[in-house]
C-alpha cells in the first residue's frame, strides 16, 4: 500500500520535497544568487526526468485522488515548463534579494494544479484550484519596488475570488442536486434540468475565468503587463494548461450526459475569444499585452478542439499545449531577457533588433511563425490537429470562422516580425551578453518548435493516452 502511494503521489512527493528543501536552504547559511539558481535549475531537471518514469494509474483517498498514464503526461509537460522558465529567468533572479521566495511561491502553485489535474472530487478539485491561484498572486506582487506590480497583484486576486464564488456556487448547486461531490458518481445523476444547468455554466464560467476566455479576460493584459516577465509567463502557460487540463478532463469524463449543452457553450465562447482576442492584439505596443491577447485568441482554437469530443479532441489538446508551451515560452524568453537586461518591453522598442541581436531575432521570430501557425513549425500542425478535431461536429461554419481568424492572426504577428528586421531605429536596444542557462533555454524551445511538429509519433504517442466520449 506504502509503495502504491509513493508510486502515485511521485511527482507529487518529488515538488513537496523540493519545497522543504527551498525552506531548510532559507534557513541555512545564506548563499550567492547564482549559485541557489543552478542548484535549483539542475533539481528542477531531475524532477522532470523522475516524472518521466513510470506511468502509474490507479486511485487514492477514496478516489478524491486519481492519476494515469495521461494524467502523468500533463503534469510532466508542466514540469519541463517550469523548468525553461526558471532558465529563462536567470538574468532577472540572479540580482534579486528573494530568490528562495520566488521558488516556493511557484512550486506551492505547480502542486496546487497537480492536485487540480487528479483531483476525482469536486472538492478536492477546489482546493487544488486555490492552492494553485493564491501563491501566484503573491508572485505577481515581486517586484516589490514597482507600484505597478502590486496593482497586478490586486487584480489578479480580486478577479480570482470572483471567478472561485462564481465556481463555488456552482458546485453546491451541483452537490444539491445530485447529493454527491464524487466524479464518478456525479455523471449518473446528471440530466438536462435546468437548475443543473445553471449550475453547469456557473461552473464553465469559472473555468473561463482561469483560461481568459472572452468576456471573462478583462484582467488577462493589465496582469500580464505589470506581472514580471517570469509570473507573466507561468500565468501564460502553465496555470492555462493546468486549467485546460482538469477543464477537458471533467467535460469529458463527468459531463458526458450533457454534452450538446456544453458543446453549444464552448461554440458561443470560441467565436467570442478568438475574435475579441485577434481584435485587440492588433492594436497592442507593449510586449506583453500583445502577448496575452494572442494567448486568448490561442484558447479560442483549444475550445474549438476540445468541443469534438473525441480522442482526437483529447489528444489535439495535450499536444497542442506541448507546442504552445516551446512557441510561447520562447517569445517569453526573449522578452524576459531583454526587459531584465535594459528595461524594455515594447514593440517599438525592438525596431531593428536583428542588427544588433540576431540570434534573439530568429528566436521570436520562429516562435510567432509558431503562434501564427506557419508551417513548417509545429503550431501549423497544432492547430490543423485542433480544428481537425473540432471540425468531427460537422460544423464546418465554425471551422471556417477559425481558419479566416488564423488569416487575420498573421497580420500581428508578422508586423512585428516586419519591426524587427526591417525597421529603422536611431537607437536599436544593443547587444546583449545573453546568460548561457537562458540560451540553452532557448535552443530548447527552438528544437521543441520545429521537432514537435515534424516527428508525427509525438503526437501518436498523446493519441494513444487520450481519453474521449
Amino acid at each position: 500500500m506504502l509503495n502504491n502511494i509513493f508510486l502515485l503521489l511521485r511527482q507529487e512527493l518529488i515538488l513537496c520535497f523540493l519545497i522543504f528543501l527551498l525552506l531548510f536552504i532559507k534557513l541555512g547559511k545564506e548563499r550567492s544568487n547564482e549559485s541557489l539558481l543552478n542548484l535549483i535549475n539542475v533539481l528542477l531537471f531531475v524532477n522532470l526526468a523522475a516524472g518521466l518514469y513510470g506511468m502509474g494509474q490507479g486511485e487514492l483517498f477514496s478516489s478524491m485522488f486519481s492519476t494515469n498514464p495521461l494524467i502523468v503526461l500533463e503534469k510532466n509537460i508542466l514540469n519541463l515548463a517550469i523548468w525553461i522558465i526558471s532558465m529563462q529567468s536567470y538574468a532577472w533572479l540572479k540580482d534579486h534579494k528573494q530568490v528562495a521566495e520566488f521558488y516556493l511561491l511557484l512550486f506551492t502553485s505547480l502542486l496546487g494544479m497537480f492536485f487540480m489535474i487528479s483531483s476525482g472530487n469536486l472538492l478536492m478539485f477546489y482546493l487544488g484550484l486555490e492552492m494553485s491561484t493564491i501563491p501566484l498572486a503573491a508572485a505577481a506582487n515581486f517586484d516589490l519596488t514597482k507600484r505597478k506590480s502590486s496593482e497586478a497583484a490586486m487584480k489578479l486576486i480580486l478577479s480570482s475570488a470572483f471567478s472561485s464564488g462564481i465556481l463555488l456556487m456552482g458546485i453546491s448547486f451541483l452537490y444539491g442536486t445530485s447529493g454527491t461531490l464524487s466524479f464518478s458518481v456525479l455523471t449518473a445523476h446528471l440530466s438536462n434540468n435546468p437548475l443543473q444547468i445553471f449550475a453547469f455554466i456557473l461552473l464553465v464560467s469559472g473555468f473561463a475565468f482561469k483560461i481568459s476566455a472572452v468576456p471573462f479576460h478583462l484582467w488577462t493584459a493589465d496582469v500580464y503587463e505589470v506581472s514580471p516577465v517570469a509570473v507573466t509567463s507561468f500565468l501564460s502557460v502553465i496555470s492555462k494548461a493546468a486549467v485546460l487540463f482538469t477543464f477537458t478532463s471533467i467535460l469529458y469524463k463527468v459531463f458526458n450526459p450533457i454534452a450538446s449543452t456544453w458543446y453549444a457553450v464552448l461554440v458561443v465562447l470560441s467565436v467570442a475569444t478568438i475574435l475579441i482576442g485577434n481584435l485587440f492584439a492588433l492594436r497592442q505596443d507593449n510586449f506583453k499585452r500583445f502577448l496575452a491577447f494572442s494567448s486568448i485568441a490561442q484558447v479560442g482554437f483549444i475550445l474549438i478542439g476540445i468541443s469534438g469530443s473525441s480522442q482526437q479532441g483529447s489528444a489535439s489538446l495535450v499536444y497542442f499545449i506541448l507546442i504552445y508551451v516551446f512557441s510561447n515560452l520562447a517569445a517569453f524568453g526573449v522578452v524576459s531577457v531583454v526587459s531584465a537586461l535594459t528595461g524594455k518591453e515594447k514593440i517599438s522598442d525592438f525596431k531593428g533588433f536583428y542588427k544588433t541581436n540576431p540570434f534573439l531575432s530568429w528566436v521570436i521570430t520562429i516562435a510567432l511563425f509558431s503562434l501564427a501557425g506557419v508551417p513548417p513549425t509545429a503550431g501549423f500542425f497544432g492547430k490543423l490537429f485542433l480544428l481537425m478535431a473540432g471540425a468531427a461536429k460537422g460544423n464546418y461554419g465554425l471551422i471556417t470562422f477559425a481558419a479566416l481568424n488564423m488569416v487575420i492572426s498573421f497580420y500581428y504577428y508578422l508586423r512585428v516580425v516586419k519591426a524587427i528586421f526591417m525597421d529603422e531605429n536611431d537607437q536599436p536596444i544593443p547587444k546583449l551578453a545573453l546568460p548561457r542557462i537562458s540560451k540553452i533555454a532557448m535552443y530548447i524551445c527552438l528544437v521543441g518548435i520545429l521537432v514537435t511538429g515534424l516527428v508525427s509519433c509525438i503526437y501518436d504517442y498523446i493519441y494513444s493516452f487520450s481519453i474521449g466520449l
